[in-house]
């Protein structure tokens, strides 16, 4: 079902799902987490003060949790609103710098619109991804290290978790950025309970590795959920030609897979929804959101 673009009802909904406003020059010390959901990875100080998004809390129930993966106690920070039950379940997978700030706030708007959102820290077992400080050594040292295996089994243990705390897994979507992007793809290919995925800019190709053994395209013909594709045609990692390559493995797979769509915004580059980033483009990045939230509607989630 194709999703329309941003209408000013939608805009005005975006705008005043947030508040948006000048903040105090950045100290790194301040903006380095302490806590899950809070501060900001050091590889990505300082952050951009003027637009950084806060979305209140009031009316939420926020914080942190602990999910059991295997005997493995794996952190996670949820937003939902307060008292609710039966609340359809969203999974915010976040870029390679974890569970940070920014990551807890996309948590908490979707809380604001109904969803019991869980974003869990999946790095956790090879490092902490908020503390390195040069992302090379952050992709050499932790994300390489990463199993994709292990991810699937962590989502797996976050949707039983949701299901046991309020949330209704029949009604399950997920959205990533960046690494968690290409991990949106993949799981809606893994998780037959997934009704609907949004990846914003994803990789989607790649070399097969003991750790990554497929990557989306390998897997498009396998998708058991649609997914939406937000990508930006100004992304100098990710190629058109690869956004092309799965579009044409999705019309040639399963009927979730012919059901995905992509929209590429002309002029945005990578991380256009990191408000916190040089990167972000509030216009595709207000479309996005949008289209995310109209595109779980249509497939069932909201």
């Amino acid at each position: 079902m194709a999703v329309n673009p941003l209408d000013d009802n939608m805009r005005q909904d975006f705008d005043s799902l947030v508040t948006v406003g000048p903040m105090p020059a950045p100290d790194r010390r301040g903006f380095m987490r302490t806590t899950l959901g809070t501060g900001f990875a050091a590889a990505v100080l300082p952050v951009m003060a003027q637009t950084v998004v806060k979305t209140p809390a009031d009316g939420l129930t926020v914080g942190e949790i602990s999910i059991d993966v295997d005997g493995f106690a794996m952190p996670a920070y949820r937003a939902a609103p307060a008292g609710g039950t039966r609340l359809p379940v969203v999974l915010v997978i976040s870029e390679i710098f974890g569970v940070h700030e920014h990551i807890a706030d996309v948590a908490r708007r979707f809380a604001r619109q109904g969803y019991l959102a869980i974003a869990p820290e999946m790095f956790v077992r090879q490092g902490d991804a908020g503390s390195y400080g040069e992302i090379a050594r952050l992709q050499a040292e932790v994300i390489s290290k990463v199993p994709d295996a292990q991810v699937m089994r962590d989502l797996d243990a976050t949707v039983a978790w949701a299901a046991r705390n309020g949330g209704d897994t029949a009604r399950l979507g997920l959205t990533g950025f960046c690494w968690g992007g290409r991990i949106t793809w993949l799981y809606a290919a893994h998780s037959p309970q997934v009704r609907a995925g949004v990846a914003w800019y994803g990789r989607l190709v790649g070399n097969a590795s003991a750790l990554q053994p497929r990557h989306p395209v390998d897997l498009a013909g396998e998708l058991k959920a649609p997914v939406l594709g937000l990508y930006g045609a100004a992304d100098t990692g990710i190629a058109l030609d690869t956004v092309e390559r799965m579009k044409a493995a999705l019309a040639a797979g399963s009927p979730a897979a012919q059901r995905s769509e992509f929209v590429v915004y002309p002029e945005a580059p990578h991380a256009f929804h990191a408000d916190y980033r040089p990167s972000f483009r509030a216009g595709p990045a207000a479309d996005g959101w949008a289209r995310c939230l109209a595109w779980f509607k249509a497939q069932g989630v909201a």
